[in-house]
């Protein structure tokens, strides 16, 4: 009986702890439990992706992030590298309840061992544990944070499933090289996705979640191999791999790749555009960390063409007006490579440019020394055009010699070339000079049918200056916004063959103020001349007189409805270009020409998916259900999509200008791009004192725009216009881009009926006529209502002597 009373009282004293040691843990919850972050936030967390931007054909254009992680669902991660990672860092993943109790004793006792011997305490962490610290709490080392991280754990494995949990860790894990996710990591590390590691690989990117740094590849490559061997047992002995295939992984070396340069378009304007775009639509954070893949509307090929061509039409203005010196000089030619490797170069050259340093001066070329510590020949029939330049864009001297233009120790920038201009070749190392231009630009190529963006460059060099002429510089476009004048008047019933007086025209601007007296650009005059002839011979009085006839209210509804600008000044000079735009606007404008009439509003993104795959945007609204069948079976009716553009103007009077357009390239200021040899249609444009120059035109499919000028306006000199500014990169465009592509004729819409007119007078031709050409003209109108004259109302009646000779818009 004494004996059972003592069992009783052993078995109650151990109950009593058993209750004391329930109770405590019980207090424990209560009490660390509290405040503990919400746990369940993480049902509906996503971690920060990058947003990848891609162009027209897929190829890849920019990345934004700000952790490099590349996110992969569970279900597409490889059970091999899965199994690693458990096998190495929780065993038991799938059996707990988010501690494990085994782990936890283990840890205890070898934590007992190391106390007073100033070691770190090692920890226990589950895979569950791990997510809570990660996600939820600080990097802290305490018994006090472990609690709190196995009560989350706890917590978190009630709302997540095993799988989902997993899929987090993996995702978020930091594992060195910065690399966040173990696909990252691959990447980093191996150069390959998570499907194509080898088992030591995958070994090893499951031997640095603890401490990267500590198993560093390249810096602690011994301890990096024992554990990445340690992983190799540890898949051996959970049966993930055979011992065979882990005696032959442990024997290969750990050997680090580096990740292959991707394939980047260079289109740095067109993916700031875009980025500005995003920031726009969906918030920093959205694009940073929100995994976005948007599919742009760049085409590579054009868009380099355009980026060529921009910069050697810069180049070629630069050259015409010769050359402002070196970029540095050194005192000494006796250690020029040392003294040259010492200079930082200045930003905007391009990629092929190299700096180097006059060291002779001969008859017929110089000597010069590069970065490289080799020398090059500079002929001096690569530099004649070096001649000095003087303010107001004017010329020094021509060059007779090398020490005309260079001093022995100047720094300048030189060009490889192979051969001159008659196509004799140099001897290697041979050099041209160089000079990064003063003046800006910019291009613009859209389809005129969309308004997608092909083609977009913003300036000479991105390094240089990241303002972007094509979509935020507002400048004056000249005579380029005339042909939106004579389309109203199209509009209102005038033709191709309306005449205009082309005299003296003189405004009474009100008291205390001068008259206004525009002046064509040639300073004649031409009397009665058709529509036709003043856009084609760009004249300014002739468009005043239009203008004042049809009311400025018409010009500047005009100006808005074609997205030129919202607010056009009502005054007569608007008529002529005075008004801001941006390039981008007038190049949708002028494809709203030829496309019969069409709205269209540029865009640079076709369409956008999240992470999930899903499209949250997409340009083209059109709804085709009829169009998502998976193959051709040969009997499916073709989908009709409805044209849900709005008509801006009528397809008639768009063709009309259109083909006055085409006859500015055949007859007219835009003659030197009738060399492009297929069917083409533009106008050039100079403001005054040839500040801006432009150049706008199409053919039948393809809508591009070029503004040359300098940032801060001043003249482009003598001579310059959108003729030689301008259109000289228009030309060299398009000859690229239509090379391969047949020469389409405009299309001719319904109710336009060509006649055969003497083009001087506009009147139907006679046999005897020589200057014969195709008139459009719509049904019910002819050449025979086209001859009253259309004079304005000038304040004054003026002859040509009468008139000052200062500028006008050309």
């Amino acid at each position: 009986m004494k004996f059972i009373k003592i069992i009783a009282g052993i078995l109650g004293f151990f109950l009593f702890l058993a209750v004391l040691g329930a109770g405590g843990v019980l207090y424990g919850f209560y009490h660390f439990g509290k405040g503990l972050p919400d746990y369940t936030q993480l049902q509906d967390y996503e971690p920060p992706v990058m947003t990848r931007v891609h162009a027209g054909d897929g190829q890849l254009m920019a990345e934004y992030a700000i952790e490099n992680r590349v996110f992969v669902p569970i279900r597409a991660i490889p059970q091999r590298v899965v199994r690693a990672f458990l096998a190495a860092e929780d065993k038991n993943y799938y059996d707990h309840i988010g501690i494990d109790p085994m782990g936890v004793a283990r840890a205890i006792l070898i934590n007992l061992k190391n106390v007073g011997k100033g070691r770190r305490l090692v920890g226990a962490s589950t895979i569950t544990q791990q997510v809570a610290k990660n996600f939820l709490l600080t990097n802290e080392v305490s018994y006090i944070r472990k609690i709190k991280e196995a009560i989350l754990a706890l917590r978190i494995e009630k709302v997540l499933s095993k799988d989902r949990i997993l899929e987090l860790y993996l995702n978020e894990i930091y594992l060195g090289y910065g690399s966040y996710g173990v696909a990252a990591a691959a990447l980093n590390y191996f150069d390959k996705s998570l499907g194509e590691l080898d088992i030591e690989e995958m070994a090893y990117l499951a031997a640095l979640p603890k401490a990267p740094n500590n198993y560093h590849p390249i810096k602690r490559t011994q301890k990096a191999v024992e554990r990445r061997n340690w992983v190799i047992d540890r898949m051996a002995i959970e049966g993930v791999i055979t011992p065979a295939e882990a005696l032959e992984a442990k024997a290969k070396p750990l050997n680090v790749v580096s990740r292959s340069e991707t394939a980047v378009i260079d289109a740095p304007y067109f993916a700031e555009e875009v980025r500005r775009e995003l920031v726009h639509m969906y918030g920093e954070d959205k694009l940073y960390k929100g995994g976005l893949s948007v599919h742009t509307t760049v085409d590579p090929k054009l868009q380099e063409i355009a980026q060529r061509t921009l910069q050697g039409g810069l180049e070629s203005y630069d050259r015409r007006h010769g050359w402002r010196g070196p970029v540095a000089t050194i005192d000494s030619t006796l250690a020029w490579h040392e003294a040259l490797t010492e200079i930082t170069p200045p930003k905007g050259a391009p990629s092929d440019w190299t700096l180097g340093v006059v060291l002779q001066l001969n008859k017929g070329d110089v000597s010069v020394g590069l970065a490289d510590g080799t020398q090059g020949v500079l002929p001096f029939s690569e530099m004649t055009w070096a001649r000095e330049w003087l303010e107001g864009q004017l010329l020094g001297p021509r060059l007779k010699k090398p020490s005309d233009a260079l001093n022995k120790g100047d720094v300048v920038w030189l060009k490889p070339v192979t051969q001159n201009s008659k196509g004799d070749k140099y001897q290697p190392n041979t050099f041209a000079l160089q000079q990064i231009p003063k003046v800006e630009g910019g291009i613009v190529a859209m389809d005129p049918h969309t308004g997608r963006v092909l083609a977009m460059v913003g300036g000479y060099s991105y390094d240089y200056s990241q303002f972007n002429r094509a979509t935020q510089a507002n400048r004056q476009p000249g005579s380029a916004f005339k042909p939106f004048v004579y389309l109203a008047a199209m509009d209102k019933g005038y033709t191709p063959s309306t005449l205009i007086l082309d005299a003296p025209f003189v405004l009474d601007q009100g008291p205390g103020l001068p008259k206004w007296r525009p002046d064509n650009y040639s300073n004649k005059f031409y009397g009665p001349s058709t529509m036709r002839l003043g856009v084609e011979k760009s004249r300014n009085l002739m468009t005043v007189r239009l203008a004042q006839t049809l009311g400025m209210d018409t010009v500047s509804e005009y100006a808005k409805r074609f997205g030129i600008t919202d607010n056009l000044p009502k005054v007569l000079s608007m008529a002529l270009g005075a008004g801001e735009t941006k390039l981008i606007n007038l190049t949708a404008a002028y494809g709203m020409l030829v496309n019969g009439g069409k709205r269209i509003i540029p865009t640079m993104i076709d369409r956008i998916q999240n992470r999930n795959g899903i499209t949250v945007f997409k340009h083209d609204t059109r709804e085709c259900p009829h169009c998502l069948a998976l193959n051709w079976t040969g009997d499916q009716i073709v989908p009709q999509i409805a044209d849900n553009r709005e008509s801006v103007t009528s397809p008639q009077s768009a063709y009309q200008i259109v083909s006055i357009l085409e006859g500015v390239v055949q007859r007219g200021t835009g003659r030197r791009v009738s060399v492009v040899g297929k069917p083409l249609g533009g106008k050039t444009g100079t403001t005054n004192e040839s500040r801006d120059a432009w150049f706008m035109g199409f053919s039948p499919d393809l809508t591009v725009g070029v503004y040359v000028g300098f940032d801060t306006p001043i003249p482009l000199g003598k001579h310059e216009a959108g003729s030689t500014a301008a259109a000289p990169i228009f030309r060299d465009f398009m000859k690229e881009a239509l090379a391969d592509k047949p020469a389409t004729p405009f299309r001719i819409p319904n109710g336009i009926r060509l006649v055969r007119v003497n083009a001087r007078t506009g009147q139907e031709a006679t046999p005897s006529d020589t200057n014969v050409i195709w008139e459009a003209f719509k049904e019910g109108t002819s050449p025979s209502e086209s001859n009253s004259v259309l004079e304005g109302q000038s304040d004054e009646i003026v002859t040509p002597g009468d008139v000052d000779t200062g500028g006008g818009l050309y």
